[in-house]
């Protein structure tokens, strides 16, 4: 385990790169002892100090919860981030590029929470039934940490390559579709990258959110009423750069679309 002097140590590191907009070397070749526990004190202590500083928690994101994300990580086990309010971008948006590193899409459903939800043991039941609507969404993906051999102790540290997401289309209760069957067509300047169904996130998307309950329940926290979680790509990450329009085509769920500048 860390030092929680070296636990500050590295919450310093990442937040400088955030700022700077930069990447640091990777964690685990300098730090090989570090443990998962150890990326989510790191995550913990970057997410309290952006609170103290006056950001605003909005909700969670889930990542690496679906085979295709696994495959293309290198990465088996999920994890997850915090999203604060300014990485929230409205349908259309143009975004500023610049401000990210290593920036992707991934394709996702966000589900936005009427009721808290506390594990331990939490089923897709108790999701479904915490949810007040659910709407498509793309996150952006950003890596502060080098992407060659990272683990995911150095994703989690990251606050898991959370950049920020874009949400869009038409809201819908979550018993109004099957949401398995939800499905998206991802372009980016008019050509089609990549397709994919929502099943592909733990064979439900509410499975994801059900994890991160039972996940946040083992450290003594839970998910609270209003909170806005990503539950997973149902994609491979989509590189973008300076000038890429993307549009995501999710047919009876609308459409998210956003342009990098």
């Amino acid at each position: 385990m860390l030092s929680t002097e070296q636990v500050a140590a590295i919450a310093d590191e990442l937040a400088e790169a955030e700022r700077s907009r930069t990447t640091v070397p990777r964690l685990t070749a300098r730090h090989p002892e570090m443990t998962v526990e150890d990326s989510y004190a790191v995550q913990n202590e970057w997410r309290r100090r952006g609170i103290e500083a006056g950001r605003r928690p909005v909700g969670r994101k889930i990542g690496l919860t679906s085979k295709v994300m696994q495959q293309a990580t290198g990465i088996t086990e999920p994890d997850y981030g915090a999203i604060f309010s300014d990485m929230v971008f409205e349908n259309g948006s143009e975004i500023e590029h610049a401000q990210f590193s290593n920036v992707r899409i991934e394709v996702e459903l966000a589900f936005v929470l009427g009721e808290d939800l506390t594990g331990p043991h939490t089923t897709v039941f108790d999701v479904m039934r915490a949810t007040e609507y659910v709407i498509p969404a793309l996150e952006i993906l950003s890596s502060r940490i080098e992407m060659e051999g990272r683990t995911i102790v150095d994703t989690i540290s990251d606050n898991a390559a959370m950049g920020g997401m874009v949400y869009g289309g038409n809201p819908v209760a979550p018993d109004a579709t099957d949401l398995r069957w939800a499905s998206a067509l991802l372009y980016r300047n008019e050509t089609i990258e990549e397709t994919g169904v929502a099943a592909a996130v733990l064979n439900h998307p509410a499975m994801g959110v059900a994890w991160l309950a039972d996940k946040l329940a083992a450290h003594g926290d839970g998910l609270q009423a209003g909170e806005v979680i990503l539950a997973g790509s149902f994609t491979r990450p989509m590189w973008v750069h300076p000038g890429d329009t993307v549009l995501c085509d999710y047919r009876e769920l609308g459409t998210v679309s956003c342009r990098f500048v």
